[in-house]
C-alpha cells in the first residue's frame, strides 16, 4: 500500500501508459523484506507466514515493463554503510521534466533479515514536494511505518501502519489521513492466513469517513502458489483483481492480469513476459493489453561500467499515440 490515494480505488492499473496519472515512485514500494517470503523454505513441516496484502499479485506485476517516456537518467552513490543517495533527472515533452533528489539512511538491526533495509527514505523534487518514509521494527514480528507526502506547499498524506507477523498470517491495521477538524478518516485492515503450504487465504477492510459520507469496502483475496507459478485473486464490491504467474524456465516469465472496476464500470486483460539473456547481460520486458497498448522495455548492462542502458517503446493502437523513452542508469 503506497499512500492514501490506492486505499480507497479499486482494482485496477493506476498508471498505464498514456495516462495522465505520474508514474509511481520508488517510495511506494515496501522493502524486500516487508514482501512475501519464499513460499518453499520451510522444511520442518510448518506452514510458512504468507507476507504483506499488497503483495500478492507482485510476482506477476514485476513481469511487466514499466512506462518509460523522454529522456531520464538516474545516478546512485553509496555514501557509506548507512547511507544511499541518488539523483533524478526527467526530461519529457509529454509530462512536466523534473529533478529529483533521493536519499536513505540504513539500519542494520538484529531483527532485519535484509541489512540494507531503509530505515529513513525521503524524496524532494524540483517542484518543492516531498515525500518522506520512517521505518521500524519494533520487535522480531512487529514493524511500524509512517508515510508524509507533501504536493508542493499542502499535505496530502499523512498515514501510519502497524504490520505483525506471526508463524503462519499476516495482520496490519492502517490508518490514513485523519483530521479531527473536517472529521474525516480512512482505516485500512488485512489479513492473510497460510491454509496449506500453498493456499494463502486473507481479505482486506477500507473504511472511510467523513462529514459528508461514511461506508467500507471489503475484499476477499486468495493465493495459491507452486514452485514454477503462483494464481492470485482480489474479489469484492469495488471490483476484481486476478492474476496468473508463470516462470517457463530460468530466462522466460510470463504473467496474465484481469481487472475490473465496478466503479468505472471497465474491465482489462493483459499479457506480460520477461525474457532474462544473461550472455548479453540484457532483460527484455513486453506487454499487451485488451486496450490496444502495446509495449517493451529493453534493459542492457553496459560492461565493465557500472551503468544499465533503458530503452522503451509505448504504442496505443486505439489512441494512435506512441511514447518513447531512454534512460541511463549509474550506480
Amino acid at each position: 500500500m503506497g499512500s492514501v490515494l490506492a486505499l480507497s480505488s479499486g482494482p485496477g492499473h493506476q498508471n498505464w501508459p498514456f495516462s495522465t496519472n505520474p508514474s509511481p515512485s520508488r517510495w511506494d514500494n515496501h522493502p524486500a523484506h516487508w514482501d512475501s517470503p519464499p513460499r518453499w523454505e520451510r522444511r520442518d513441516g510448518r506452514l510458512p507466514n504468507p507476507g504483506s496484502f499488497h503483495s500478492l499479485h507482485r510476482s506477476c506485476k514485476d513481469v511487466f515493463p514499466q512506462q518509460i517516456e523522454g529522456v531520464k537518467m538516474l545516478i546512485n552513490k553509496t555514501l557509506s554503510s548507512f547511507f544511499k543517495v541518488s539523483h533524478t533527472l526527467h526530461l519529457s515533452a509529454v509530462s512536466p521534466s523534473y529533478y529529483r533528489f533521493h536519499v536513505e539512511h540504513l539500519q542494520s538491526d538484529d531483527f532485519s533479515k535484509d541489512k540494507d533495509a531503509p530505515a529513513l527514505i525521503g524524496e524532494m523534487d524540483s517542484s518543492g514536494s516531498l515525500n518522506a518514509h520512517a521505518l521500524l521494527h519494533l520487535s522480531e514480528r512487529v514493524r511500524a511505518r509512517t508515510v508524509f507526502q507533501t504536493q508542493q506547499s499542502q499535505f496530502v498524506t499523512w498515514q501510519f501502519e502497524t504490520e505483525y507477523r506471526g508463524n503462519d498470517f499476516t495482520a496490519a491495521v492502517t490508518v490514513a489521513n485523519p483530521d479531527v477538524l473536517r472529521e474525516s478518516v480512512i482505516l485500512v485492515a488485512h489479513f492473510l492466513q497460510s491454509v496449506s503450504s500453498g493456499l494463502v487465504l486473507g481479505g482486506e477492510l477500507v473504511y472511510h469517513r467523513g462529514r459528508a459520507e461514511e461506508g467500507g469496502i471489503l475484499t476477499l483475496a486468495g493465493q495459491y502458489s507452486r514452485p514454477n507459478w503462483v494464481a492470485t485473486l482480489n474479489a469484492g464490491k469495488g471490483g476484481a483483481h486476478a492474476s496468473y504467474y508463470h516462470r517457463a524456465n530460468k530466462q522466460i516469465q510470463v504473467g496474465v492480469e484481469f481487472e475490473a472496476s465496478t466503479r468505472t464500470q471497465e474491465t482489462t486483460t493483459s499479457f506480460g513476459y520477461q525474457m532474462e539473456l544473461p550472455e548479453a547481460n540484457m532483460v527484455f520486458r513486453g506487454m499487451i493489453n485488451s486496450r490496444c497498448i502495446i509495449g517493451g522495455v529493453l534493459e542492457k548492462r553496459l560492461t565493465p561500467l557500472p551503468a544499465t542502458l533503458i530503452m522503451g517503446a509505448f504504442v496505443n493502437h486505439r489512441g494512435d499515440k506512441l511514447q518513447v523513452g531512454l534512460g541511463v542508469h549509474v550506480g
